[in-house]
């Protein structure tokens, strides 16, 4: 038997027949990004708190590290990120949740990046409410005018998106094991464990700030 950690699955609502047949258009999308035809990025957010999760741990016998819990819990920290495998991460910091406003200004310049590029750019993201929202839906042809195409991933299949690894990563390996009396202090934690990922990954990193509700 093995040891490993317990995760999350959503398998059983999967779809399997929609799945197969969205995964056979990933794999075209990906050799496609492989042999230089066009550029892959793949989108998704989550969110830290001030209390990071206890995590395994060897000690000797009769001792155990205790994880001290700061004054208060604050408020929650959210990342949104585009992940281009072995070449680059574009992530922001907002105070709060991810919301339209903070996406779509994420959006349009992945957008203005492609039409300067000359390059088509497919991004690969979940069916979040604010990824399908009207707004949003009303940019879509003016993102595809310039370049940027959207690939919706099947429904609860988030282990197609390889994003998912870097927030775990980013939280048991970087993050674990540590407290911060506030948000500030979090956001720096956040950014260095995303360069510390990007050293490891060799590939480059870039934060964007937001307009409003952003970390400076």
């Amino acid at each position: 038997m093995n040891w490993k950690r317990t995760t999350k699955s959503h398998k059983g609502k999967q779809d399997p027949i929609v799945r197969e047949q969205k995964q056979a258009d990933l794999d075209m999308l990906e050799l496609a990004a492989a042999t230089g035809e066009i550029d892959l990025k793949y989108l998704d957010e989550s969110g830290f708190c001030l209390w990071s999760e206890p995590s395994y741990t060897y000690y000797f016998r009769g001792e155990q590290k205790r994880l001290e819990q700061t004054r208060r819990r604050g408020r929650r920290l959210s990342i949104i990120g585009f992940l281009q495998p072995l070449i680059s991460f574009v992530y922001g910091l907002v105070i709060g949740g991810v919301n339209r406003k903070s996406y779509i200004q994420m959006m349009e310049l992945e957008a203005q990046d492609a039409e300067k590029t000359g390059r088509i750019r497919v991004i690969v993201q979940d069916n979040g409410p604010i990824h399908r929202c009207s707004y949003v839906q009303k940019l879509w042809s003016k993102w595809e005018s310039m370049g940027l195409y959207i690939f919706f991933l099947p429904k609860y299949c988030s282990e197609m998106n390889p994003i998912e690894l870097e927030w775990q990563h980013l939280k048991k390996d970087e993050l674990t094991g540590q407290s911060f009396d506030d948000e500030l202090d979090l956001a720096y934690a956040v950014i260095h464990g995303v360069e510390a990922r990007s050293e490891k990954g060799n590939y480059s990193t870039q934060r964007v700030k937001f307009n409003s509700y952003a970390i400076a």
